[in-house]
């Protein structure tokens, strides 16, 4: 979607905006919903703790998918499930899930301005999450970069008003108070990559038109 990023003295920026229906609050899901963890920080040692997916994806279409697919109909599903399947895959499942979404949105924005990603800056309180931020940089297959300051939309309104108000001169001084705290490289081999983003599509396919209209 395109929408408006901010307005400056009578001239306009606009941005891509992806939208998303469902990411936290699938981890939320986990907790209240399933009761498989008792805090959002247990999410990235249980991913951790097994050494894949375990052939299980899930696609949190909780409420219909949004960009790239806008699915009113589609629902949540899980798939490959077996009697070997534990909490742990479950876990791992549903955090890939979320950055499966992410890298079908950027390949759609890449398409969408003609031009590649070289590299992702992320934002907000699942950067603590080492396992998450490494798997998206890994299936991005470009560096996932984290801000000293995570919560970078209230960040940026302040920038906004340090320019309002004459305290910040003109938006690449806003740029340059912007510092990395930590980046992820990608270290996974593109066969691998090409193989989970084609088992992930599989099962966004079977989630979709689920309800009958």
């Amino acid at each position: 979607m395109t929408t408006i990023a901010w307005q400056i003295n009578g001239y306009r920026d606009y941005a891509l905006d992806a939208g998303i229906y469902v990411a936290g609050s699938a981890i939320q899901w986990l907790k209240n919903g399933l009761g498989l963890i008792q805090s959002a920080g247990e999410t990235e040692s249980l991913a951790m703790s097994v050494p894949d997916n375990g052939g299980v994806y899930f696609v949190p279409a909780f409420s219909g998918l949004a960009a790239p697919y806008w699915d009113e109909y589609a629902r949540g599903a899980m798939l490959g499930l077996t009697a070997g399947t534990t909490k742990a895959h479950i876990v791992r499942a549903l955090m890939e899930g979320i950055a499966y979404q992410v890298c079908d949105n950027a390949a759609t924005m890449e398409k969408d301005v003609g031009s590649k990603i070289s590299v992702m800056r992320v934002d907000g309180g699942m950067v603590a999450d080492k396992f998450l931020m490494q798997f998206q940089s890994d299936i991005l297959g470009i560096p996932v970069e984290i801000p000293e300051i995570s919560e970078c939309t209230a960040l940026g309104a302040a920038y906004l008003g340090a320019l309002g108000t004459g305290h910040l001169d003109n938006l690449q001084s806003c740029r340059e108070y912007w510092r990395r705290a930590a980046v992820y490289e990608p270290s996974m081999s593109e066969d691998q990559r090409k193989s989970l983003l084609h088992q992930w599509r599989r099962a966004v396919e079977r989630s979709r038109s689920w309800i009958e209209n």
